[in-house]
């Protein structure tokens, strides 16, 4: 894919995301919309918790999974915070709730962005995402609140699908930011002189400092070219990146549960978070759950158990 049609792809993503623009030249909407056929398709893995969503607690452009019975955080369990930013840069997140349940049951405070009554429509930024970080920082602190003193925001993901993980890496310099996933998505290459873009270009990924997770759908994935310039292009920070054959542009992350890029989310963040051991082998070792799966093209980069 040369640089024009990697702007394009990128455009798409932004453009093609509900807000009626024209359609970028060379991106068809069946092209975004490719997934994994579900047939046959790895299931789901459901953690041990069940899943409550509702709207966030005085801020009603956020929603939040988390799970329902908060009796074992942080006594048994610890409730990191994963923020998802959207495909298409779309506000309403509720598309994505199997998705997301998936990873909320394995112990994980959920949040992402949703639509406001009466509010004008548009397409989330970074700071949308930034402002679900900044409210659960206070919901840990605030007195009345279920999650009092059980968010673990030592430890804080950001995640985006498509234009999402554009966000993801817009966000993935804030302090509070430990780890990010990029699904379907990455940098453009750096093009000095030219005018400024709202992409984020390999210069942006100067400000990341934790590890990186990067996952494509391989050859009928647009952004596949984007994923594997982003791997190329971090090399000092652990990074792992796969591309799952024949997953296209949406793989599985409409599949119930989110599928099989549910269970990669879910354990990239165990073994982050949670020192989970079992979650760290789909990753780390020659051996590594996705590196003997045949379905899966990896590579890594400082990546240690």
């Amino acid at each position: 894919m040369n640089k024009t049609s990697i702007v394009s792809a990128a455009t798409a993503l932004l453009l093609l995301g509900g807000v009626g623009f024209a359609q970028p030249p060379g991106i068809t909407p069946e092209m975004i919309a490719r997934a994994l056929p579900l047939e046959g398709a790895p299931l789901a893995e459901p953690g041990p918790y069940a899943v409550t969503s509702e709207k966030a607690f005085g801020s009603p452009g956020l929603l939040v999974f988390r799970p329902t019975t908060l009796d074992s955080f942080p006594k048994k369990d610890t409730l990191p915070l994963m923020v998802w930013g959207n495909g298409g840069c779309a506000i309403e997140t509720a598309r994505y709730s199997g998705f997301l349940t998936t990873i909320a049951s394995h112990g994980f405070l959920v949040m992402g962005t949703t639509a406001q009554e009466g509010a004008a429509r548009r397409q989330a930024t970074a700071d949308d995402l930034r402002a679900a970080v900044d409210w659960a920082e206070k919901e840990n602190t605030r007195d009345g609140s279920p999650l009092k003193s059980k968010i673990a925001m030592d430890r804080v993901a950001i995640m985006g699908q498509s234009c999402g993980g554009f966000l993801s890496i817009a966000l993935g310099g804030d302090p509070r930011v430990k780890t990010i996933g990029v699904f379907n998505s990455g940098v453009l290459p750096a093009n000095p002189g030219a005018p400024p873009s709202p992409f984020p270009t390999s210069e942006g990924l100067k400000s990341l400092h934790g590890p990186v997770l990067l996952v494509n759908g391989h050859e009928p994935d647009f952004m596949m070219a984007n994923s594997k310039a982003t791997f190329e292009a971090i090399n000092s920070l652990p990074v792992f990146y796969g591309a799952r054959h024949n997953a296209g542009h949406t793989a599985t992350v409409f599949h119930p549960g989110g599928g099989e890029y549910a269970n990669v989310a879910s354990n990239w963040l165990m073994w982050q978070f949670k020192k989970d051991k079992k979650a760290a082998a789909m990753f780390v070792g020659k051996n590594c759950g996705l590196c003997t799966n045949a379905n899966w093209d990896v590579q890594s980069k400082g990546i240690k158990g």
